[in-house]
């Protein structure tokens, strides 16, 4: 019973300190820092953070030095160090995360942890786009501010649009998602649907749906210039036209966040994909039933 409250009492003190602070100045000065640049600076801060992280792992990383802090948050991995399934059947992840709230969509509802529930109305405000999803199934995937931040494209796809929806950042930790009811409702997001390109049925269809969090309401998405963070306003939906094999890179965020990816019923999870449980970029998420 002591260690239960022990650790009742380290969730309550966790969630205070990430999210009873003022999280748009915090998430604005975070932003400007780490992009100061000072190789030292970066180098004593990369320290500090390896304190918190301890699976903060940059061998993998092509550049092994870095001028900012920023440019370790988005730093782009070695050749060949994410291998992509390209079986046409196969739904790659789309970024390194670790697997979150997944199943099927009931309806229109969807978990963001158990007990926790959210409509896809609340979440994508388009009407024809989340009628698609009735009845499919979702993955929630996050990503640890030590993992690799970039995103990539889970199947051979056509982007026409990014709705961009300003507002909170909320931190999107467990122990935040167990607290606060349609967090990544409030949050920061963006709605990516993807034109499949030979996606089999007709029917077939996916939307990644990015989410910020606090020290990361900023994400970069290459179809579109400039970034997107907490000065854009209002519903943005911005017009782009990018083609994408799978596995390309679509964008990144400034630090780590959230996925979810939406699948009509079309699809299936792939063996291994279990809550809790860490996925690499390129790897088997879904794959088409047979």
């Amino acid at each position: 019973m002591k260690l239960i409250a022990c650790l009742t009492q380290q969730e309550q003190l966790n969630f205070l300190l990430t999210n009873r602070i003022p999280r748009r100045w915090l998430t604005l000065w975070a932003g400007r820092f780490s992009r100061i640049q000072s190789p030292l600076l970066t180098r004593i801060t990369i320290w500090l953070w390896r304190l918190f992280a301890d699976d903060l792992d940059l061998s993998e990383a092509k550049a092994q030095s870095f001028d900012s802090l920023h440019d370790c948050f988005i730093r782009e991995l070695k050749t060949g160090a994410r291998p992509i399934d390209l079986r046409p059947s196969i739904v790659a992840s789309p970024c390194d995360a670790i697997v979150g709230a997944h199943g099927r969509i009931d309806g229109t509802t969807v978990y963001q942890a158990k007990g926790f529930p959210y409509e896809l109305g609340d979440l994508i405000p388009d009407p024809a786009l989340r009628e698609i999803y009735c009845d499919g199934v979702f993955v929630t995937l996050r990503l640890k501010s030590s993992m690799y931040h970039r995103f990539h494209a889970p199947v051979d796809c056509r982007v026409h649009e990014v709705n961009y929806i300003s507002g909170d950042s909320w931190n999107v930790n467990p122990i935040a998602l167990k607290r606060i009811e349609k967090l990544y409702c409030k949050n920061e997001r963006a709605v990516l649907p993807l034109d499949i390109v030979d996606g089999g049925d007709a029917g077939c269809s996916i939307t990644l749906v990015p989410v910020a969090a606090i020290l990361v309401a900023s994400m970069k998405f290459h179809c579109l210039d400039g970034d997107l963070d907490l000065r854009s306003r209002g519903c943005n939906r911005l017009s782009c036209k990018a083609s994408y094999k799978k596995g390309d890179e679509m964008g990144y965020f400034q630090h780590g966040s959230t996925i979810i990816l939406f699948a009509t019923s079309h699809y299936t999870f792939c063996d291994g994909v279990k809550e809790g449980g860490g996925i690499r970029m390129g790897e088997p998420l879904l794959e088409m039933s047979s």
